[in-house]
């Protein structure tokens, strides 16, 4: 339901104010491009992330999970190649000192009419130039010439100076999956073709445009690597294409908010490569991305490790390293989407606008709010909170005018509000009410879990 009253300025400010999202080590002047979810906001992310394991994993035909550890071998991001060429081009303004992405000068000076990913770093040194693309900060063309700098965080392991190592913080989480595919295969006697997903943290030492949480040096992300033998690639890739945009129609994006966009530069590695783009605030977006990574990943860590990859038919015999068709997505930029997506001001009879978030019941942080009418009948609201709690998120509020405290559901997403009133003393029922619609029924407190159960499934 996204509309022209969303802006990321409206977005921060509920977010901070109801406790979804506040910015990082605030008390300290906070920490550039860092965010911490509060009570709202890390329900409502676990719940995406439960939605997209329940799709991706329960549902998805011969898929298995895995949690792999963020600090791995170093040798491990040799092979992936993320030691030599994991960088940005960044150019300093010589006038006020700030670096920005020059990738990301030429998309904004162009507003998306160029696309600086298929161009070289003197290319885009010209076209900066010929151009006289200004700093966005100061206003000044005062640039230094393109650098590249690597994007991983390092760090070291050891108890003296003496034996430290370098290693990093991982900048993504694929190559958990890559090397434990033997692995995964082996303890869940899995077939070609199947996949193995993982939700993780990530890291990258980036220069980010200051989105919000759209891009942050610390992320979570959502992947899923599907194994298949080569000649069927081009099959499921279109696959997943497909189910990763049904996934998204079915959190309730308006279609017309998403477009496919193919990569026009390709990784050396990749056969195809595409984007799901979403409409956000500031326009156009990378939201999430399906790749055809061929056989470059098993190769390399083959190669680097020693250890085959191998995989052997059961049937046929034949031995041969699987493809891989990668679906990634990151958890904090689906979560500005389905913010951006959800948010509405709507303007109701006598012109009052009450701000409401429309989430998919499922990914709503409360599934409901219990809410005595007057305070004397709070002995009772609580007996029903007790046993909702039991199976579901809810939450109790009892300060203020019925009024206010629908608005302050309403604000946060909560789908359903139910009232105990005078009516709940004599029958025994209490009133529902629809977040979206503002209409109320009213059902036997006994039935209101089956109600919610039926209406918050994904």
């Amino acid at each position: 339901m996204a509309n022209s009253a969303v802006t990321m300025d409206k977005l921060v400010a509920l977010c901070k104010a109801r406790g979804i999202i506040f910015a990082g080590s605030e008390i300290y002047g906070g920490m550039g491009n860092t965010w911490d979810y509060g009570p709202v906001g890390v329900e409502i992310k676990n719940n995406i992330k439960r939605a997209w394991w329940k799709r991706f994993v329960y549902e998805n035909d011969n898929s298995f999970g895995l949690d792999a550890a963020i600090l791995m071998n170093s040798r491990v991001w040799e092979a992936s190649g993320h030691t030599t060429s994991f960088s940005d081009p960044k150019m300093d303004c010589k006038s006020c000192k700030t670096r920005h992405r020059a990738d990301n000068l030429i998309e904004a000076h162009s507003k998306g009419s160029v696309n600086p990913d298929t161009m070289s770093n003197e290319e885009m040194e010209n076209y900066i130039r010929e151009h006289r693309v200004k700093c966005p900060v100061c206003g000044n063309f005062d640039w230094t010439n393109i650098r590249t700098f690597n994007l991983m965080f390092e760090t070291s392991r050891g108890v003296t100076d003496e034996s430290q190592n370098k290693i990093y913080l991982r900048p993504e989480t694929a190559q958990g999956e890559f090397v434990n595919f033997l692995n995964v295969q082996r303890t869940t006697r899995a077939k070609v073709p199947f996949g193995i997903a993982q939700i993780g943290k990530a890291f990258r030492n980036e220069i980010t445009p200051g989105n919000f949480i759209f891009r942050t040096i610390e992320f979570e992300q959502m992947e899923h690597q599907f194994f298949c033998k080569a000649g069927t690639d081009e099959m499921y890739y279109r696959e997943y294409k497909e189910k990763a945009m049904q996934f998204l129609l079915d959190l309730g994006f308006a279609p017309e908010h998403l477009r496919f966009h193919d990569h026009d530069k390709l990784a050396h590695y990749a056969r195809a490569a595409c984007d799901i783009q979403y409409l956000y605030p500031m326009g156009w977006q990378e939201l999430n991305g399906i790749h055809n990574r061929t056989d470059f990943d098993l190769t390399r860590h083959q190669e680097y490790s020693g250890k085959s990859l191998t995989y052997v038919d059961p049937v046929s015999g034949e031995r041969y390293i699987p493809y891989v068709i990668e679906y990634s997505i990151g958890a904090d930029r689906l979560m500005l989407a389905v913010l951006s997506e959800a948010y509405e001001e709507e303007t109701l009879e006598g012109g009052d606008v009450r701000s409401v978030l429309h989430f998919h019941p499922a990914i709503a942080a409360y599934k409901a709010a219990v809410l005595p009418l007057q305070k004397n009948l709070a002995p009772q609201a609580k007996e029903l909170l007790a046993k909702l709690k039991k199976r579901f998120a809810v939450i109790y509020d009892e300060a203020g005018s019925i009024g206010k405290r629908y608005r302050r559901q309403d604000e946060i997403g909560t789908p359903f509000c139910i009232t105990v009133d005078f009516d709940t003393l004599e029958n025994g029922t209490v009133t529902v009410r629809d977040r979206d619609t503002m209409e109320q029924i009213r059902l036997h407190a006994d039935e209101v879990a089956a109600f919610l159960a039926e209406k918050c499934v994904f």
